[in-house]
């Protein structure tokens, strides 16, 4: 059972990932809502350009998104020196970078979950707080916001296994340096590369499997419990 017990490396790898998950899916959560809200009740001309963007990391090849971000995002790039110079916020090469490609590709998946959560709330109950007097924001806050928590969490948990398991962008944009950029994905191609590391690359294939089904779990636990407190509302 000695080649079940994780290397230093491997659990540098692993905290890594989650470390780089989190982050992706915490940081575009906020954008994920407005551009839902966006696209499922906005009116406006070239709605459909904005869809298109929103999923387009969902068919291009993971290494060509890669390659735009290392364009655009690397020191230099346009907005990669920008954020260098004024912030100095690095991003290709370290694991920040890792975070904003996943953030990335995870994206059309959250904005997708949430807005169909939007689209199936029901009107009558946001016009109601209206003309109670409700503006806008505290109507979203107070109406919609509670409704659309299931389909908030699932798109939360979609990203961050979206994360878990990305490699292309990645890998293309933030290389693969062990304890800076090295997430599983990356760890367990290295192993596939070296003889004798079918060992590794098994460890870590079996501990993606577990954080992807415990995500998966505990995505199901929070919605069912966010939808019985609507139902109660």
């Amino acid at each position: 059972m000695d080649w079940l017990v994780l290397s230093d490396a491997e659990w540098t790898a692993i905290r890594l990932s989650l470390r780089v998950s989190s982050v992706a899916m915490l940081v575009s959560l906020p954008f994920g809502i407005a551009v839902a809200m966006l696209l499922a009740r906005g009116r406006f001309w070239g709605k459909s350009i904005v869809n298109g963007l929103v999923h387009l990391p969902l068919i291009l090849p993971p290494v060509v998104t890669g390659y735009l971000l290392l364009m655009l995002f690397g020191r230099r790039g346009p907005i990669g020196s920008f954020l260098e110079e004024t912030i100095g916020l690095v991003l290709s090469f370290r694991w920040t970078g890792a975070a904003l490609a996943c953030a990335i590709m995870g994206f059309p998946l959250m904005v997708r979950s949430i807005r169909l959560s939007i689209e199936a709330v029901d009107r009558k109950l946001e016009q109601a707080a209206s003309t109670l007097g409700a503006g806008p924001i505290w109507v979203f806050l107070t109406i919609t916001l509670p409704l659309i928590i299931p389909g908030a969490i699932a798109g939360m948990i979609l990203s961050f296994a979206k994360a878990m398991g990305e490699f292309g962008a990645t890998i293309t944009f933030v290389s693969n340096i062990p304890g800076e950029t090295q997430t599983l994905s990356a760890a367990i191609y290295t192993f596939t590369q070296v003889p004798g590391g079918d060992a590794g690359a098994m460890r870590l294939t079996i501990v993606s499997i577990v954080i992807s089904m415990a995500a998966l779990m505990v995505s199901e636990v929070l919605a069912g419990m966010a939808a019985r407190r609507v139902e109660r509302t």
